[in-house]
């Protein structure tokens, strides 16, 4: 250092830094009780290494002030004014802390925090904070009071042994009036159990009138079970208790090489896949977070999860998981534990499987897209719209070698009752996933055929009419053509079921793509006309198909009259229009009032018209 230059400290303002915590910190003044849970158990962990054979218990006291006293390693004078009278300095980090050489070394690893800015969380709720502590290093140790107070003020007294008669720590909080709710009896157990439910250390909560509450014990998953029954419905009781939900099935994690234990809970009814999944992560017993959907990949977005580890990191906040390659080893192992169970099930459970697939279908297709054996095992039982009703792919083969997929739901909406009458097998592929899985069908059967359908697939399917009536229609379809070109649409005759429909508009979105692309062409100029025009694709038109069984069809084709040939062609193109199920253009909606209002002038003109055939004989 130069003779001119003088070292100086930062000062900090600890009611600014306490609200820095409460306000961009930390979620909620609740985590105050998770922090000083935390600091019992790695006080006792740091014990345990000094002698594992020392007491482990933490006691919650509950009144005009709160307590936490644990049976940990205690603090000396020294450590006092190492680490509770420096912001930051974390006795679990340091390696000159309260533990020393073999100590640290063999305790560090089991410790929950690693901040060092866990017991300012106690200044969000409290406006003074007493620490007494009695280190277990030396048996003669006196005892040391720290006192402090959120305007940055702090005493240290050293008291006799009789103070502090066993080795261990007390924290005395003095709750503020403005956050006491968070201090009472009631919301207290309700916190302990919340973050200390999984701890490994007896924790108890005494109400001010001396009741005692356990808060802590061992988790099912780790329970001894009398069958695989009794273990079956301890784990539902726990998912019933800890979710609200009676699963469908629990999936059991293990990975010891993460050190992770817990349970996937399959969730009884459908969810949005793109609802954040809740799951719970506990890191060495200490509930980190219950909403963690990081956990695992989107596609499991059908289970909740609860689990226990000792590998994964927390952020500051110690709220959420810290996205690194340890987490991502995790999720991937996670992912294959629920992939197995999922693939042993067609062996294991068939109707399981059915159930689980009744509700949770688009989940399972997701994950069938990616993995061939998935694929292999559930293709056979997933469920698809088709002609044939809501049936599975094994069900529609048997009646159909030639699988017809659309691209759209509109497509299927538009061509499913023709193409049903006509006999042809097709699923609606317009949903999620739906048309890549059909389209690995003949990989799972082979010998089955997979094709796209397209219009003139449905059209060549439809029986041509006798050559005499069309010619007897020909001037009628004439103007019919003539009439309906300006919107790139053919019109043809043919005979199909159901007799109810009286025309079928065939279209793809291709084809719609391609009129978009030319009517924009045609209204820009320069550059962008050229741009669109080398873009042009042949792309074959749209169809009217007129049902010639239909008896208002029949009764159109008789029409001579040209002005109310094209008002009918209007009417029948704009109906098909509406049984396609696709928005209308502002040109289309023209177009179907303008038929009406054609037809109703008609009528209005010509009151003495016979209908060519009796009502009553359509119905």
């Amino acid at each position: 250092m130069s003779p001119s230059e003088t070292a100086h400290t930062f000062q900090v303002d600890l009611r600014g830094l306490v609200d820095l915590l409460s306000h961009h910190l930390y979620s909620s003044p609740r985590v105050y009780l998770r922090e000083l849970l935390q600091n019992a158990v790695d006080a006792i962990t740091a014990r345990r290494a000094l002698d594992p054979a020392a007491p482990a218990a933490i006691t919650v006291r509950t009144g005009d002030t709160l307590t936490v006293t644990d049976t940990g390693v205690g603090l000396s004078e020294a450590d006092v004014h190492r680490f509770l009278a420096t912001i930051g300095r974390s006795s679990k980090r340091t390696p000159d802390g309260a533990l020393d050489g073999a100590g640290l070394d063999a305790a560090r690893g089991e410790f929950i925090g690693q901040f060092g800015i866990g017991l300012l969380a106690c200044f969000v709720v409290a406006d003074e904070i007493t620490v007494l502590s009695r280190s277990a290093k030396d048996p003669g140790a006196p005892a040391v009071e720290w006192r402090g107070h959120s305007d940055g003020r702090y005493t240290i007294r050293t008291l006799p042994a009789s103070a502090k008669p066993e080795p261990g720590t007390t924290v005395t909080l003095t709750p503020r009036a403005d956050n006491a709710e968070w201090t009472t009896p009631g919301q207290v157990v309700a916190l302990a159990r919340h973050y200390g439910a999984l701890l490994r250390h007896e924790v108890t909560v005494t109400g001010p009138r001396g009741e005692t509450t356990r808060i802590n014990e061992t988790p099912p998953w780790d329970q001894a079970h009398a069958s695989p029954l009794a273990r079956r419905e301890a784990l539902a009781a726990y998912c019933r208790t800890t979710f609200d939900f009676n699963p469908l099935d629990s999936i059991e994690l293990d990975l010891p090489a993460a050190g992770l234990r817990g349970v996937a809970f399959v969730l009884p009814s459908p969810v949005s896949p793109a609802q954040r999944a809740g799951h719970r992560v506990h890191l060495k017993g200490m509930l980190l977070t219950d909403q963690a959907p990081e956990l695992l990949p989107d596609w499991a977005f059908f289970v909740r999860c609860v689990v226990d580890t000792g590998s994964l990191r927390p952020t500051a906040s110690r709220e959420a998981l810290y996205e690194d390659g340890t987490l991502s080893a995790v999720r991937d192992a996670l992912a294959v534990r629920i992939r197995d169970w999922l693939t042993g099930l067609a062996a294991s459970d068939p109707a399981l499987l059915h159930r689980f697939i009744d509700v949770h279908h688009l989940a399972v297709k997701a994950l069938a897209r990616y993995d061939d054996e998935l694929l292999r095992i559930v293709l056979p039982w997933l469920p698809f719209e088709t002609t044939d009703g809501n049936v599975t792919l094994e069900e529609l083969t048997r009646t159909h070698a030639t699988v017809l997929v659309t691209r759209s739901v509109e497509e299927f909406r538009q061509v499913a009752p023709i193409a049903g009458a006509a006999g042809l097998g097709v699923v609606n592929g317009g949903y999620t996933y739906d048309r890549d899985l059909v389209h690995r069908l003949p990989e799972v059967r082979p010998g089955t055929t997979v094709a796209d359908l397209d219009p003139a697939t449905v059209t060549a399917h439809l029986d041509a009419v006798d050559p005499a009536a069309e010619l007897r229609a020909a001037a009628f379809l004439a103007v019919a053509r003539e009439t309906i070109a300006v919107h790139d649409c053919d019109v043809v005759l043919r005979d199909f079921q159901p007799v109810t429909a009286p025309a079928l508009l065939l279209d793809n979105r291709e084809a719609r793509h391609e009129r978009t692309r030319s009517s924009l062409a045609a209204e820009s100029d320069g550059l962008w006309a050229d741009i669109l025009g080398s873009l042009r694709n042949e792309t074959p038109r749209a169809q009217l198909v007129l049902n010639h069984l239909n008896p208002l069809v029949r009764q159109a084709l008789t029409i001579a009259e040209r002005g109310l040939a094209v008002t009918t062609t209007e009417a029948l193109y704009g109906q098909a229009l509406l049984l396609s199920r696709r928005p209308l253009k502002a040109s289309e909606s023209a177009l179907l009032n303008r038929a009406f209002m054609g037809l109703l002038t008609h009528a209005m003109h010509h009151p003495g018209g016979t209908p060519a055939t009796d009502p009553r004989e359509e119905r």
